[in-house]
């Protein structure tokens, strides 16, 4: 009989385990969140359909955010921060780029790797082993609402290839990609469903 249980439990117990998904939370500002795209067709759900049913992608994503702590809105101070790291995810995807480079935030560019280490520490900090990449920003076409493409490319991407040597993570490069093509973000930062 406790041979009969103990198997009985070991087939439950894998069958709960091979249905366990693997967890991945895209974190970022509008682009991530899909400013002007219609839900279901922003980029985590392309993502989604890509990895498939072993995977749960979800979209912690929020406009106007920047990574620096000292910045106008700080994604370390919204409820989505705390959600994301409560969800405890296999792989984390790290787009905090552009509204960094505002002149009220980019005053503070001294703490913007060490921001990005923190926040790549809490994830790291959490049980368990995951992988996290973080993102090179989309190439921008226009200067808009202080975002500014010469810090984005001179001064935020060079930091963020220094945070990716510094932490071993991987960087995805969204900036080469969309190079030359305007017309996917006709806005000049926010790509459409195409770019996205």
């Amino acid at each position: 009989m406790r041979l009969y249980l103990f198997l009985a439990y070991l087939i439950v117990s894998a069958t709960a385990f091979s249905q366990t998904k693997i967890k991945v939370a895209c974190v970022g500002n509008s682009i991530t969140e899909g400013r002007r795209i219609e839900a279901g067709k922003k980029y985590p759900d392309s993502l989604q359909n890509l990895l498939g049913e072993k995977y749960e992608v979800r979209n912690y994503g929020l406009g106007g955010r920047t990574l620096l702590k000292k910045g106008d809105q700080p994604y370390w101070n919204e409820e989505k921060y705390k959600e994301v790291l409560a969800w405890r995810p296999d792989i984390v995807v790290i787009k905090l780029d552009t509204n960094n480079s505002k002149p009220l935030n980019w005053q503070y560019k001294d703490d913007f790797e060490q921001n990005y280490r923190e926040m790549i520490h809490a994830f790291k900090s959490l049980p368990g082993k995951r992988k996290i990449y973080i993102c090179y920003p989309i190439a921008l076409f226009k200067d808009m609402w202080g975002i500014r493409e010469s810090v984005v490319k001179d001064e935020i991407m060079p930091a963020i290839r220094q945070v990716a040597k510094k932490e071993k993570v991987v960087i995805i490069d969204l900036y080469r990609p969309l190079l030359g093509k305007r017309d996917l973000a006709p806005d000049g930062s926010h790509p459409l469903m195409e770019g996205s």
